[in-house]
């Protein structure tokens, strides 16, 4: 039986459209090249293990942008990537708040510091037991520290537990330590799978 529900937050419960990389196009940028160079490992996982700030982050990826873009307002550049927060999915949400009736839910999520700030502006931050990020872990998915992280925080057993991801590594890494895991695809699939584990009317 399905006690504790454990959900990711992008590709699930937030969507993000093409307002990042469209918005740096005006400053003579390459479609995706803020993306690139933010998302690149040896960038990104210092910050969603807690190991630099978010604004340390962000730093780093104006000062290489100046680099690989002389020519480019760097700072202001990265400003505009950074506004956006994406959207929730408010069917998908509407799912949350009814699993919720029966069961405890935890947010488990790759982020930077500025998570709090995200979910406050999206009007999430109420919506979970418990919010587990990856920069206060210091653990990132599909690194198993941070399952085993949640799972101690909501005192919730492996078996017992379910986890919902778009990514299938994350699922899969998951499932490695007992965890029952969905990749999700589509609202529809996973309501079933909720429904199948009596977490869903």
């Amino acid at each position: 039986m399905i006690k504790t529900l454990f959900i990711d937050l992008d590709g699930v419960l937030r969507i993000w459209g093409a307002e990042q990389d469209t918005c740096t196009e005006q400053f003579g940028l390459p479609h995706g090249a803020i993306r690139q160079i933010a998302f690149a490992p040896e960038r990104l996982l210092p910050a969603i293990t807690g190991h630099i700030s978010d604004d340390e982050w962000r730093t780093s990826i104006a000062e290489h942008l100046h680099r690989q873009f002389p020519d480019v307002d760097a700072v202001q550049a990265v400003q505009a990537w950074s506004k956006p927060i994406g959207t929730v999915d408010h069917a998908m949400l509407e799912v949350v708040r009814n699993c919720r009736q029966h069961t405890r839910i935890l947010l488990i999520t790759n982020a930077t510091s500025r998570l709090p700030s995200d979910l406050d502006q999206l009007g999430l931050s109420d919506e979970f037991d418990y919010i587990i990020n990856s920069s206060s872990v210091g653990a990132a998915k599909p690194d198993t520290r941070i399952f085993t992280a949640a799972l101690h925080i909501a005192s919730a057993t492996a078996n017992e537990t379910l986890f919902i991801d778009d990514s299938a590594g994350h699922v899969a890494a998951a499932i490695e330590i007992g965890l029952k895991g969905h990749i999700y695809q589509d609202i529809h699939k996973v309501r079933q799978v909720l429904q199948n584990h009596g977490l869903l009317e």
